[in-house]
């Protein structure tokens, strides 16, 4: 599954709200780590309002104290610096892992604070996810920043049809590992909170969009099904419910009533006003969750 995991960091303590959830994967899955820091074009004297590293010699000796301090022993970590400044730090964390790296996982913090900035050009987090295809692990920490991490529930939205499927092989090799119960979630609309073309229909055809709806819960509940015997059949405990009303919200309000230790959720790689206008449900549940959350991204597909 994870191989090898890419951790970037800024300097910022809250940025290394990452590094216990990086040390506890790479431990359970003997998975190596890289610690990367990128070099910012002007960058402020302060980001999350502390001291900006941006000297290349500090954030080398800044990396090897965090992998000191934050790994245990046995966990193979390195660390690199990417000294050229760049301006558009998102894509240069891409880019490492595309052609230098190529981790299966990259995990990260995301404050989720920057207001209209971030609705409009997404955080730093949603951009590297909407530009790559690496699996991204976000890290929400609220005012206190956590030093330890377990993975107990692990929450699992999935949509109607095969492709966001995706999410159950990850989950199914960190459950089996961490000995986590799963609780599978799918969330059909009600009338009252479908958006976009489908809403569009629903004031025309109201009978037809009604009954549709309906049809997407029957389906939903058979493929629940499948999927509940599949995970039983591999050991696991597995609860799964079929949800109705806005998807986003269904998912956090569930998230915080299971206190589940991680969300694992499919995106189609959209991010900031893309997002916003397309109402995709992955950039909104990152928005409003506090709980880990697991984005896999779905290849989107030619022609």
């Amino acid at each position: 599954m994870f191989k090898h995991i890419l951790v970037p960091l800024d300097g910022s303590k809250l940025a290394e709200a990452a590094v216990p959830v990086a040390a506890s994967l790479a431990q359970t899955l003997n998975a190596p780590v890289t610690l990367l820091h990128i070099i910012e074009q002007d960058a402020p004297q302060e980001i999350h309002k502390e001291h900006h590293i941006t000297q290349a010699d500090e954030a080398s000796a800044y990396l090897e104290q965090v992998a000191k301090r934050g790994f245990p022993a046995g966990v193979n970590v390195d660390t690199h610096v990417h000294t050229a400044a760049v301006k558009d730090v998102p894509a240069s964390i891409v880019e490492h892992a595309i052609t230098e790296f190529q981790p299966d996982l990259i995990v990260m913090c995301t404050h989720g604070r920057g207001g209209v900035r971030d609705l409009l050009y997404g955080s730093i987090a949603q951009q590297v996810v909407a530009q790559g295809l690496t699996p991204l692990l976000l890290i929400k920490p609220d005012n206190e920043i956590p030093t330890t991490f377990k993975l107990e529930n692990i929450l699992v939205p999935l949509d109607i049809g095969p492709a966001h499927d995706a999410s159950l092989p990850m989950t199914e090799r960190l459950a089996t590992v961490y000995k986590s119960s799963v609780y599978l979630l799918t969330v059909i609309p009600t009338f009252s909170t479908i958006a976009g073309e489908t809403a569009a229909t629903g004031n025309l055809l109201p009978a037809t969009t009604s009954a549709m709806l309906d049809i997407d819960v029957e389906t939903a509940e058979e493929d629940l099904l499948v999927h509940l015997a599949e995970l039983k059949r591999a050991g696991l405990q597995v609860t799964a419910e079929v949800a109705r009303g806005d998807p986003a919200t269904e998912i956090v309000n569930i998230s915080e009533k299971l206190q589940a230790d991680m969300i694992v959720l499919t995106t189609h790689r959209k991010a900031g006003a893309a997002a916003f206008w397309a109402r995709s449900v992955a950039p909104n549940v990152v928005r409003r969750a506090h709980t880990p959350i697991l984005l896999i991204p779905l290849e989107e597909k030619k022609g």
